[in-house]
């Protein structure tokens, strides 16, 4: 017989059985779809136990098959399995998937019952019995003790919500034997980097194939086209040299092309016992550590060289895509990646405290070219390390790798999230101790980050192993080795934004700054009777923010930036406006560290976050619904192939000594940016223009930019700025536009303003907004910061938002499903605030 593989959909009746805390709750019974997770509306449910059940059907084929199985993808978490009666298997953790047999088990009706413990009272058991409360950020610290997604305890941008249930599928398979592992090794090599290796380093067959069993390989191209083919006895696995192999490449590098491996067991009458297939991609990638100059800052590099190119990375954090996991339709996922291209990323950090995300995220930065790093599930906290604890995290990373290491987009692992930041906030890492031997330390969770999860990668895959994110140097937030999170703009010391050049590391793998989600999103918070709560401080609107203390700093950060109002719509246009410029400027100061090789000296940034698991204010740059704050399209400009940049600093010379005797000048820096391979000959023009008077100035110089790199072009005083001999010299308002021209074609352009905006007075810019079916153009008399364009009734799909506009310089956007309604502006001074 053939394999089968029955996924059992009959329908879950599910019912809390039992309440710790309120024991007068009455049952709950309902029927549910396979997998979809559920916890009941009443506040009782983290500490209530449930049950689901059901029923299904053996055909006589598997109920005569010589294996079955009953697998089960996802159990979500403390679980007791029954099958007709009988105990078969009990599960603690989230993240693991369990095959139990239950061949000879299986009648022609089965019932098939998950009692599920509830999972706080669990945790907390578990918590109580081995060691107690820990030090952590964020929920109960029970969860340390929990190998359950993190997040739902809680987080700053998430509520608390304990799931419980099946959340992936539970299937009946039943087989002769079948390939419980495929290991494929490919690499790409060569001077053209069109040379492809692969191997097959491990084939598991179970049961064990027959004597005479012969195992057929066929590995076809992207069109699915033959390359290799074999016919090989079961202990001969191939080594394939490909020729002309088409490697798989990066967002704007190539195309992330993919071949696909099939894999089939045959017996000695050619019938197939078993099968499988795996997609593969031809890359070489490495992490690359070298030491930098003392005059750049010393330390050493950390970036990543893919196919022989170092790669800036510029991308995203990726937290679970919705509270409940079963809610997330798979084209969800591609829709996310689709949108991460659109917005010119190149990288995904999967955080450490939700889940080894599903197959078709990864399946879907493979197709887009999307580099991922990959955390394992450990965020915030000194978690503890133990006997249990430890053989089902081996357990847990042994199935993550083996089956993320089939993803080419998969480049790195990380340990976990910040948790040596915490060990150094409790002064208890003795980074001293290279013994090994952690397990009785006040920080034993070393022994998963330094011998567990690093032995299992090494074993398991060719990925690069990285302790914990973040990671290197003396501390955990050495500027100048490893990855560090920078949250010293809203956290930490509350930094202005305009310090990002300060605060730069070797590879900033978070950083971020809140931003409200569209006022459509909003506008969904508040029932027809909640319509006077529509402000910012009503209870409503603080009950959809979960981060401490964020009155004030979102407070802090317009405040020193803008005048602003507090009615709901001026009060979301201000909030995504300061996180636009916030985190564009991170962006583009730090992507001019990148000068070169061997002068990496920033190498990548992932904001935290792309995305939110429910509708809600937080630092996501698009909404649970996706739809991109004005942020987004910052970003996506500052990761364009070619960018221009400023930076502009005040310099106070005193004479002689003398505090009382000083001179203020205004100088600016102007840079541009090449992501490609070959250098490029072009204008940079900038223009400088007072808001009151007008143009003042206009030059420009004829560089060559070097490749993949940042190339210098001019620093001198701002134009028209006049020496400053007192504090209370009001400088000129001048507005400074620098373009990258390639003939009349604007390659790229940024505009440079004043800071901070609240001091200055707009006058009327004279915008012209004209619109021809989906298609925008925009012209102005004076520079305009800040644009936000909208229309009412049904949203369209904007191609770019939060722009600044300066005479001379029209722009054209398109927003897809406009048909020609009216837009709407907001800009900052248009007279709201």
């Amino acid at each position: 017989m053939t394999r089968t593989s029955t996924t059992i959909d009959s329908g879950w009746q599910f019912s809390q059985v039992s309440s710790k805390t309120w024991p007068d709750v009455e049952e709950n019974v309902s029927v549910a779809s396979p997998t979809r997770t559920r916890t009941s509306t009443s506040g009782s449910a983290n500490e209530a136990d449930w049950v689901f059940r059901t029923t299904f059907l053996a055909s006589p084929e598997q109920f005569s098959a010589p294996n079955a199985d009953l697998l089960f993808e996802g159990l979500d978490t403390y679980c007791t399995v029954t099958l007709n009666g009988e105990e078969i298997a009990t599960t603690s953790n989230m993240f693991l998937s369990h095959r139990v047999s239950v061949t000879g088990k299986l009648k022609e009706k089965n019932t098939l019952e998950l009692r599920f413990d509830a999972p706080l009272l669990a945790a907390k058991k578990e918590e109580a019995e081995n060691g107690g409360p820990k030090p952590l950020w964020n929920g109960d610290s029970s969860r340390l003790y929990s190998r359950k997604a993190q997040y739902g305890w809680g987080w700053d941008w998430g509520p608390i919500i304990m799931t419980v249930g099946p959340w992936r599928p539970v299937k009946l398979e039943t087989y002769v034997c079948r390939i419980n592992d495929l290991r494929v090794d490919s690499n790409l090599k060569g001077s053209k980097w069109d040379e492809g290796s692969l191997e097959v380093s491990n084939l598991d067959i179970s049961p064990k194939a027959p004597k005479d069993a012969k195992v057929a390989y066929t590995l076809t191209d992207p069109e699915g086209k033959v390359v290799k083919q074999a016919m090989n006895d079961v202990e001969e696995l191939p080594d394939w040299e490909i020729e002309g192999a088409r490697g798989w490449w990066h967002v704007g590098y190539g195309k992330p092309d993919m071949y696909t491996l099939e894999v089939a067991v045959l017996d000695a009458s050619g019938t197939e016992l078993a099968a499988t297939s795996q997609r593969v991609g031809f890359r070489h990638v490495e992490v690359v550590q070298e030491a930098l100059a003392e005059a750049d800052g010393g330390g050493s590099s950390f970036l990543f060289e893919v196919n022989g190119v170092r790669v800036f990375c510029g991308g995203s954090n990726w937290i679970p895509a919705d509270n409940y996991l079963t809610e997330i339709e798979p084209d969800r996922y591609k829709r996310w990646v689709d949108l991460l291209v659109k917005g010119n990323q190149n990288m995904l950090r999967v955080w450490g405290g939700g889940i080894y995300e599903a197959d078709e995220l990864y399946a879907a930065c493979d197709e887009a070219g999307v580099l991922v790093w990959q955390d394992f599930m450990f965020g915030c906290g000194l978690y503890p390390s133990y006997k249990r604890l430890n053989d089902s995290i081996q357990a847990e990373a042994e199935q993550a790798v083996q089956r993320l290491r089939a993803h080419p987009s998969v480049v790195i692992f990380a340990g976990n999230n910040e948790d040596y930041q915490i060990a150094e906030e409790q002064g208890v890492v003795d980074y001293n101790d290279e013994s090994g031997d952690y397990m009785h330390t006040k920080f034993p969770a070393r022994h998963i980050y330094e011998i567990i999860l690093p032995g299992v990668v090494q074993k398991l895959s060719n990925i690069f192993y990285w302790r914990s994110s973040p990671y290197g140097g003396k501390t955990s937030g050495d500027l100048t080795v490893g990855d560090v999170h920078q949250w010293n703009v809203w956290h930490g010391t509350q930094e202005p934004w305009s310090h990002w050049d300060k605060l730069a590391g070797r590879f900033v793998s978070e950083f971020g700054m809140q931003g409200y989600p569209s006022m459509r999103t909003v506008e969904a918070w508040f029932s027809d009777k909640e319509q006077d709560q529509k402000f910012p401080q009503s209870r409503i609107s603080v009950n959809h923010n979960k981060a401490a203390g964020f009155e004030r700093r979102l407070e802090l950060y317009l405040m020193e930036n803008f005048r602003h109002a507090f009615d709901m719509p001026s009060y979301v246009y201000y909030t995504q406006a300061m996180q636009a410029e916030t985190l564009a400027a991170a962006y583009r100061l730090w992507r001019r560290n990148w000068k070169g090789r061997g002068r990496e000296l920033t190498s990548g940034a992932l904001v935290w976050q792309i995305n939110d698991c429910w509708p809600c204010v937080s630092w996501a740059i698009c909404d649970y619904y996706l739809r991109p704050k004005p942020a987004f399209f910052a970003i996506a400009r500052e990761l364009r192939p070619l960018t221009v940049g400023m930076a502009r600093k005040d310099i106070k010379t005193y004479r002689d000594g003398s505090l009382a005797f000083f001179e203020t000048r205004s100088e600016v820096q102007l840079w541009a940016c090449n992501s490609e391979l070959e250098e490029r000959t072009v204008r940079v023009e900038l223009v400088a223009f007072d808001l009151n008077d007008g143009e003042l100035d206009r030059q420009h110089w004829d560089v060559t930019l070097k490749p993949n790199a940042s190339t210098e072009i001019w620093a001198g005083d701002v134009p028209g700025q006049a020496v400053r001999t007192s504090d209370a010299d009001v400088p000129r308002p001048i507005v400074l536009q620098a373009r990258i021209l390639d003939g009349d074609n604007v390659l790229a352009r940024y505009s440079n303003w004043p800071e901070p905006w609240k001091y200055l007075t707009f006058p009327d810019p004279g915008l012209r907004i004209d619109v021809d079916g989906d298609e925008v153009t925009i012209s102005v008399e004076k520079p305009v910061k800040g644009l936000i364009l909208d229309t009412e009734g049904e949203e369209a799909e904007w191609s770019d938002q939060a722009l600044d506009m300066f005479p001379g310089d029209t722009q054209s956007v398109t927003a897809k499903g406009l048909k020609g309604r009216k837009v709407t502006a907001r800009y900052i001074g248009d007279g709201s605030a």
